[in-house]
């Protein structure tokens, strides 16, 4: 019996064949064409998430402040005590966002008894594309700027309710993230 496994086992040797050096070669080759045009393609998607959450960060935030407006007597978040003539602040527009208000503008914790609007946002979100959340005031009479400088996450313009994304570069097809 040990005479036919070592006739078996000399088969096997015989037929036996391993990669040889140009077939590894091609095969990593091969694989280095496919990633070179699968990982663009990876990269591009994270791009083009970053800019579809921006765009729906956006439409809420400017929903939100919306709704604030029709509920608090048409005076627009950021204005401190809901006082149109007063110059608004980045600390009055939070408050109004992520606190609990009354029509008149008075602020308190949500769930506050009698406070019976908001909160609109749980919290300033983060500009997904520059990664900050403060919020540039534009102040009542000024101009609006022209172009982010990426100082900040938000613009926002109470007077005018223009909010847009403080951040300067494009998407993948070329629209600049300032004008979503």
């Amino acid at each position: 019996m040990n005479r036919r496994f070592r006739k078996f086992e000399g088969c096997i040797r015989k037929h036996t064949h391993a990669f040889t050096l140009v077939e590894i070669l091609i095969v990593v080759v091969i694989l280095g064409i496919i990633a070179a045009i699968v990982i663009p393609k990876f990269s591009n998607a994270s791009a083009m998430a970053k800019a579809s959450m921006l765009a729906d960060d956006l439409r809420v935030i400017r929903t939100q402040i919306q709704i604030f407006k029709s509920q608090h007597l048409g005076v627009a978040p950021g204005y401190p005590n809901c006082d149109p003539s007063a110059q608004p602040t980045e600390q009055a527009f939070i408050d109004h966002m992520t606190k609990a208000s009354t029509a008149t503008g008075e602020i308190a914790e949500p769930g506050t008894p009698g406070y019976k609007f908001g909160p609109y946002l749980r919290e300033i979100p983060e500009n997904p594309i520059n990664g900050k959340s403060s919020v540039l005031i534009i102040a009542n009479g000024q101009p609006f700027p022209a172009s982010p400088d990426d100082t900040h996450g938000w613009i926002y313009q109470p007077s005018t309710l223009i909010f847009k994304a403080g951040c300067s570069g494009k998407d993948e097809n070329g629209k600049a993230y300032f004008d979503y």
